[in-house]
Order: structure tokens, then sequence, then C-alpha cells
């Protein structure tokens, strides 16, 4: 591979300016047709064929009434004031008057006629109810119902907003983008001492990231996109896109120091990092990719959508980067004052930081391994009271309206208010389907955790009778979860006996179908990925030891991640830094993704640190030596690339959405960990120990495995015949 990447390097230098003119055609041309013919993102996280589903099939075939998109107004009296108050009636009245207007509502359910009024009178509901399902419902019938309330809110009303059409729309804010760009700009500058140098990897990544998200939205229109799907491909799109730059251009000044020719420069930095950045590029694909073993088509869109961007930045690296890189010519050379640049490694390297850490690290391998995995460990332990689910508007930030509105429900109705269950009665016996209902309410009635069960709402066909089931807990308890599975598992007898079929749908049983579903998804992606990951790095590393010592670093880095995430998220720890009212489980599909999307970025820094070590050792047949060599060598350029990826997922942080904190938290605590302290601390310690024996490989094997030479041995024997 080093040899086609060697060869490709060097005709990207001398077709520089066609490779930089045809790249921004491509920019050009993906943006125009991804803004012409951007489909609609949407927040749902769906999964075809579980217990909910099959409910909301149900309905939509019979009931088709009950599945339109839903706004809830929540309405407070003023103070001294109860919402039957004449005037205050009747201000709530021109309210819904005027979101009744929208020739997209078809129905108003107000509380006074519907009594959805809380006992003391001070809290109550109105239900807007549209033609088209919550996903569908238009910005302009958004926008009408929150200017409807504006004559509740002036008459002293405080006039909040639930439901199950999202009116808070978390679009991509640049903001975030712009701070992770920013400080990984400031991290180049600080490592190559070089505006230019540090401009280049910027300028790349957002060529990357923009043809890559251009082409999302694109897709976007034919399949259905969640927003956190485009979210994820910009976090990636940005992070990869400057690392992989960073690698090859890092290496390029380090050979222009040493003297090398320009051209020939470029040609061995793509043929060595160049080889690097394919293959930890592939290793993040397949990782992404891999999601869609899981079975969930959200994931899968989510994972090809990403990984589609991780493509565009690998095959920016190996082409666009070395024409830009010929085109600054020797302005990217180092200053003569950096010395870590213009001299040898092997005498340049004697004082740097990462040389002494080297150093450190393989004289004291049993202390650090012992002290690196029991932090670990113990950062890890919350991980295993985790409990999985998606955010309700009760996470949301305090000042959102869909939070004052969860609260004021849950202080005028209860808790469980907030998440009531749609129980579907199926195929009511013949002779007497009312009488069979009210026996089903009545022992729903008599349920352990249950506040209320509401009349029934009868269908056209008169088969269907669907009744809301309110839990006395929220919709994100332990108990909540046992009611569902009592009403499905605990009623047999009771559908045998009144000759009926109940189903349970709402988004608190689907929210619980699709973290069950996750939760056994996910060991069965683990395990792929991880044999996918044995044999890889087998075949890079020619080693069998050195992939399993990858592996057991990733599930530390894994697993203190997720430790993180339930301490903060779950267990309500420093919430109130990250903008969050209270403690939720954990994002449903977070374990699933971080362990995709952190298995790909612990191989990047595992291949460009390992093959580094293994190139020296090739050289020198010193192993201990090599190890301290090659974290001289890779060490300053992987801890700026673990900062860049870091700055820019942490800056995902600061977003409103709950669910895009989440995941900017956990991925980047897992690069700060997997980087830090796994590959720069433990993995060198662990080859320290290791020593000749790391690169053992039966010669069978040996045999049998293809070569790849990611570090261009094969390239410089050539070179050397020449």
């Amino acid at each position: 591979m080093a040899r086609y990447l060697y060869r490709l390097g060097k005709w990207s230098y001398r077709s520089r300016r066609g490779v930089v003119i045809g790249w921004l055609v491509i920019l050009i041309a993906a943006v125009v047709i991804g803004l012409s013919f951007k489909g609609a993102t949407s927040s749902e996280f769906s999964i075809p064929g579980t217990k909910a589903q099959v409910a909301i099939d149900l309905l939509s075939k019979e009931f088709p009434s009950a599945n339109g998109g839903s706004v809830r107004l929540i309405f407070a009296a003023p103070e001294g004031k109860t919402l039957q108050t004449p005037e205050v009636q009747q201000a709530i009245q021109a309210t819904l008057k005027e979101a009744a207007a929208d020739k997209a509502v078809i129905a108003v359910v107000d509380p006074f006629s519907a009594k959805t009024i809380s006992q003391d009178g001070m809290i109550g509901y109105a239900d807007v109810i549209y033609q088209a399902d919550a996903q569908k419902v238009s910005k302009a019938s958004k926008a009408h119902v929150v200017e409807s309330a504006q004559a509740a809110r002036d008459a002293g009303v405080q006039t909040e907003f639930g439901g199950s059409v999202q009116l808070t729309d978390f679009e991509t804010s640049p903001v975030p983008e712009a701070i992770g760009v920013f400080v990984a700009f400031a991290i180049l500058a600080f490592t190559f001492a070089s505006l230019l140098a540090a401009g280049l990897p910027i300028l790349t990544a957002i060529v990357g990231v923009g043809i890559g998200i251009m082409c999302v939205f694109f897709v976007s229109r034919f399949v259905p996109m969640t927003s956190t799907a485009t979210i994820l491909a910009i976090m990636l799109g940005l992070a990869v896109g400057i690392d992989y730059a960073l690698f090859i251009v890092s290496r390029h000044r380090q050979q222009l120091a040493d003297g090398m020719e320009l051209e020939e420069s470029i040609g061995r930095s793509v043929a060595t990092a160049g080889s690097a950045v394919v293959f930890a590029g592939l290793t993040v694909i397949i990782a992404l990719a891999g999601l869609s073993v899981t079975g969930v088509p959200f994931l899968t869109i989510m994972g090809l959508a990403a990984s589609f961007t991780v493509l565009i930045a690998v095959l920016i690296a190996i082409n666009l980067i070395p024409a830009f890189i010929g085109m600054a010519g020797h302005r990217l050379s180092p200053a003569k004052k950096s010395s870590a640049f213009r001299t040898p490694p092997t005498a340049a390297s004697k004082h740097t930081l990462s040389l002494r850490w080297g150093r450190f690290v393989t004289r004291h391998p049993v202390i650090i391994l012992l002290v690196g995995i029991v932090a670990l460990v113990v950062i890890s332990l919350p991980a295993l009271h985790m409990r999985l689910g998606l955010p309700d508007n009760g996470a949301k930030a305090k000042e959102s309206t869909e939070h004052k509105g969860y609260d004021l429900l849950s202080k005028g109705f209860g808790p469980g208010f907030n998440g009531p269950l749609l129980v579907v009665i199926d195929e009511v016996g013949k002779q007497e389907p009312r009488a069979a209902a009210q026996n089903v309410i009545k022992a729903l009635s008599a349920a352990p955790d249950v506040a209320y069960v509401s009349p029934p709402n009868w269908s056209p066909s008169k088969k269907i009778a669907l009744v809301s089931v309110i839990p006395k807990t929220g919709p994100n308890t332990a108990e909540t979860k046992d009611l569902v599975n009592y009403i499905r598992n605990g009623t047999d007898e009771l559908q045998k006996q009144e000759e009926v079929k109940l189903l349970i749908t709402g988004v608190t049983a689907v929210n619980i179908d699709v973290s069950d579903k996750l939760n056994g998804a996910l060991p069965i992606f683990a395990l792929v990925i991880v044999g996918l990951a044995l044999v890889l790095l087998a075949v890079v590393f020619r080693s069998l030891l050195v992939p399993l010592k990858s592996i057991i670093g990733f599930l530390l880095s894994l697993a203190s991640s997720l430790g993180v995430v339930v301490f903060i998220f779950q267990d309500g720890h420093f919430l109130h830094l990250l903008g969050l009212s209270q403690a939720s489980p954990i994002l449903s599909f977070l374990p699933v993704l971080v362990t995709g999307v952190l298995f790909g970025l612990a191989m990047d820094y595992e291949v460009f640190l390992v093959s580094r070590i293994r190139e020296d050792y090739m050289h020198t047949g010193q192993a201990k030596a090599s190890v301290v060599s090659g974290l001289g060598h890779s060490g300053r350029v992987i801890t700026a690339a673990g900062l860049i990826m870091t700055a820019v997922f942490a800056s995902f942080i600061f977003t409103e959405d709950p669910i895009t904190k989440a995941m900017g938290l956990a991925l980047a605590f897992g690069v700060v960990v997997d980087a830090f302290v796994v590959r720069m601390t433990l993995v060198p310690a662990a080859m320290a120990l290791l020593g000749r024996s790391a690169w053992y490989l039966p010669k069978w094997l040996d045999r049998a495995l293809p070569q790849l030479d990611i570090e261009g041995q094969s390239m410089l024997d050539g070179l050397k015949e020449k």
C-alpha cells in the first residue's frame, strides 16, 4: 500500500493546481446540491418491529386520528385567581380560538369541556391536534400556535408548551464548531510554531466537512435522517479531518528539517503517515458502518452518514493535503529555532517532553500499569448501574418552555402525567365490547403504580378502544417500566377472559422498547468490532499480543467514558455546569454509538503510535529502546491530535440539546482517556514489559496474513533498489 500512496503523493504534488481546483469544484457542487435538495431531519428515535411500534401501526390502520401530532398548551392561573375566574377563562378561550384558526389543526380539546384542570383549579392544559403526525407539522403551524399563546400571557396566565410536536428545534448551530476550530487552530499554531502550517489542516477539514455534510443533507431527502446524525457527522468530520492532516503535515515538516527534497518528502509523507491515516480511517469507517449490525435503522443511517464524512477526510488527507503542501513549498519548513524539527529526531529528541515521558514510563512499567488500570476501573464503576432511556422535557434547560410545562403538569397532576401509557384494547369480544373494555379498565386501575385510567376512546369500527393510563411515577423511572412490563406480561389471564389483546404505545413505551432493543444489540456489536480489531491489528502489526493489549486499552477507555456520563447525567453530579436541571437515564443509543466511535478513534492513536514504534523496531531490533524512540517521535503529534479531537467534541457540550451534550461529553472524555492515559501511558508501559515478545507471531500465521506495510518499508526498499 505504501508504494501506491508514495506515487499518489508525488502525483498530487505535480498536479497540485488541478487537484485543488477539482476539490473546490466538488465542494461547490456539493453545496449547491445539498442546499437545494436538503430533506427534513427529525428527533424521532423509533425502531420497527418493537411492541410499541406494532401498536402504532395498528392505530394508523384502525384509528388514524390517534396518530396526529399534538401541541399541549399548559396554563397556570395568576396569583389570587384560578383558571375558572371569568377573565382568565376568557383569555384562555381567546388563545385556543386563535390556535384553532390554523387549517392544519383538526381539533382543539379545551380544559373546561374536557375537565383537564387540577383539583385546586390552578393548572390545566389544552391539546391542539394536527392532521399530520408530529414530525411533519410545518414550521408555520408551530409558529402560529406559539403566537396564539400571547392572548393568555397578556392576561397574566403563565402559558407553556409540551406535546409530541417539538417546538424547540435544535438546529445545528455554528457556534460549537467555531469554538472547536478556533481551539484546534491555537493548538496547531503552538505545535508547529507556524500559522501557515496550522491553517492547512483547518482548511482541508472544513472542505471535507462541507462536502460530507452537504451529501448527507442530499441523502436526507430520500431516507429518514435524525438531526443527531448530522451533528455526529460534523463532529467526526472536523475531528478526524484535522487530525489526519496534522499527521501528514507533521511528518513532512520533520523530513524537510532533515534536509529531504520537497517532492520526495511529500511522497514519503503520504506513503508512511498516509498509510497510517488510511488504515486508521478504515477502522473508523468500519466501526461506524458496523452500527448496521444492531438492526436499528436510525443508528444505521447515523453510522453511514458519519463514516462517509470520515471517508472524505481520508481522501483529502492523501490527495488534497499533498497538493496544498506543494503549493506552500518551503514556507512550511520549520524555523531554524525549532530544533525539534530541524535536526535528526534521534539527536533532537533528547530533551523533548515526549522522550522524557517515554523513558519515565519504560523505567517504571509495573507501577504505572497498576495505578493507571486501578484509576480507570474506579472511574468506570458508575457504569455498573447505568439505566437507558431517552431524555424527556424534564431534562431540558430550566429556562425552556418545555421544562416549565413539564414542571407545571407534575405539580398539578402528578409526575406520571408527563409519561402517559396509551393502551390499545384490540379485538374486543363481539358480544359485549363495551363491557369487556370496562372490565379491562377496572383491572388496569387496580394495577400497581397506576394513578388514573381514562374512559375508552373508540375507533370507527368499534373494535379498537384506546385508553390512557397515568402512572404514579415519572416516565423514566424503574417503576413505570415495571408497570409497562406488567400490562404486557402480567395480564394474560385478563386478556384471555375478556377476549382482548392489550398493546401499549406512547412516548414512554417507545423509549422503553428502544432502550431494551439497544441493550440487546450492544454485546453483539461489541463482539463484532472487537473481533474485527484483533484481525486487523494482527495484520498491521504482525503480532498477537499488541492487538490484545489494544483491545484491553479500548475497553478501559470505553468503560471510563460511560462511567463519567452515568456519574454526571444519571446520578446528577455537576448538572448545573452543563445547563441541565435534573438527572435522567443515559441516552439509550449512547453506549452503542460511543462504542463504535471510540473504537475507531482508539485505533487511530494505536496505529499512529505503535506503527512508529514498530518502524523503529524494524530498523534497530531493540524492543524497549524502540518504545522510547517511537513515543519520542510521535508523542508531540499525538498529544496535539488528542487535544484537537477533545476540543472539537467538548465544544458540543455547550449546545442546548441534551442529546448532543451527552454525546459531546462522552466522546471528549473518552478521547482524553484513550489518547493520554491509555495510548501515551499504559501502552508504552505494557510494551516495555512485553519486550521482544510483543512482536511474536507464529510463522504459519505470518505467511497466512496479508502484508499491508503501513510503515512504508516496501517503499523504502524499492527506493534503495533504484
